[in-house]
């Protein structure tokens, strides 16, 4: 059985809820952060950056949440099967962790592209219920979860994006998001 390593209030969330989206079987190993389990030799095997989420399938080991949604997502046969489909999956999970995360999570750039961001967003929202149309793909996982996070943890005004807020309400709504990130933490 797949094991998703992640620790309180993680990135791990992220695999997990797709995993949930995809009902797939898995085990969740929460790893005590505080107290350096993921700087254990055990841990290290697996991701020897010290970070999570990692996943050990079998014996296939990987991190970072992007490439463990990509990954799923091509094992699980969630991909299209022609070329520029899976470029445009990945570009959009690229964009997630990497464009969209610093863009509103990095203050020192959230004035400057926050608003350029979110604009643009907004306007494919305005058109398509997800980011690639009506159908949720492995894409709004990792775009989803970022823009998830604004209302919980930055506390932006977003009301001159309503079709972002619909969209992230969209997100909330799916039982599998609130199984994983909505869940409140303790």
């Amino acid at each position: 059985m797949l094991k998703l390593y992640g620790g309180k209030r993680s990135r791990a969330s992220i695999v997990q809820w797709y995993l949930e989206e995809l009902e797939v079987p898995y085990e969740f190993v929460l790893l005590d952060m505080e107290n350096g389990e993921h700087r254990q030799p055990e841990f290290l095997d697996i991701n020897p950056m010290g970070k999570v989420p990692a996943i050990l399938d079998d014996d296939f080991k990987l991190w970072e949440s992007g490439a463990i949604l990509l990954y799923l997502a091509e094992k699980y046969e969630q991909l299209p099967d022609y070329l520029a489909g899976r470029s445009i999956m990945t570009q959009w999970v690229l964009f997630g962790n990497s464009t969209l995360a610093t863009g509103l999570f990095v203050e020192a750039s959230r004035e400057r592209e926050a608003p350029k961001l979110l604009a643009t967003l907004n306007q494919i929202f305005e058109s398509h219920a997800y980011l690639l149309g009506n159908q949720f793909t492995v894409a709004d996982v990792a775009v989803g979860s970022i823009l998830a996070y604004i209302p919980i943890m930055l506390k932006l005004d977003l009301s001159s994006y309503p079709a972002v807020l619909a969209y992230i309400q969209r997100i909330n709504e799916r039982p599998a998001f609130q199984k994983t990130i909505g869940q409140p933490t303790a």
